[in-house]
């Protein structure tokens, strides 16, 4: 995609205080709309309940946006929120970037004015990543449910029994040309000494 096809919107959350009382929402989400290919720039007080949501996907309609980034949260916690918000407007969810205002920036910095600005710092990054954002698709892959077990020493042929009692076709790979490893050389074995064969 071209670069001038690029049509990126930021939302910028308060999630209540949690971002809002040390970050200056306002100001980062002004910030975010001078930024390069950002067409709009949406602050909201909770994006990831439903109205938030609802107000990116009428965004995306609305300003025809390509890309989109939230500010907000953790994205290993609302990542997959936002991907299916996204997807459901018709956006691949692979075009979505998050900034992490809160963890990275609120709750570590006690000073508003220099969390505000590294705020602006983490959404503008974003920002630039999101450009090189493309669709993806996921690949379904089959796989088999057999097991590749390298060694027949005394682990090597539990591990084979275990996997066949749980019902797995299992493949024995040893280099020698017998399995038993070390404990096949010795001859007797504690604590019973007995032979190890």
């Amino acid at each position: 995609m071209a670069k001038e096809d690029l049509r990126i919107g930021v939302f910028v959350c308060d999630c209540g205080s949690n971002i809002a009382r040390f970050v200056d929402t306002e100001e980062v989400s002004k910030f975010a709309e001078s930024l390069p290919d950002v067409v709009v720039s949406i602050r909201n007080k909770y994006t990831c309940a439903d109205p938030g949501q609802q107000e990116i996907q009428r965004a995306i309609f609305e300003y025809r946006l390509n890309r989109i980034v939230v500010a907000s949260c953790s994205p290993s916690s609302y990542e997959p929120i936002f991907r299916e918000c996204i997807q459901g407007a018709g956006l691949n969810q692979y075009l979505l970037e998050m900034a992490n205002i809160r963890e990275h920036c609120s709750w570590v910095t006690a000073d508003p004015n220099k969390a505000t600005a590294k705020a602006k710092d983490i959404v503008k990054v974003a920002v630039a990543r999101a450009r090189w954002l493309y669709p993806q698709d996921e690949e379904q892959i089959p796989i088999s449910d057999a097991a590749l077990v390298i060694g027949g020493g005394v682990a090597g042929m539990q591990a084979a029994l275990d996997l066949a009692d749980a019902g797995h076709q299992v493949y024995l790979v040893e280099k020698k040309p017998s399995i038993g490893g070390i404990m096949a050389q010795l001859d007797k074995v504690y604590p019973d000494i007995e032979c190890s064969i």
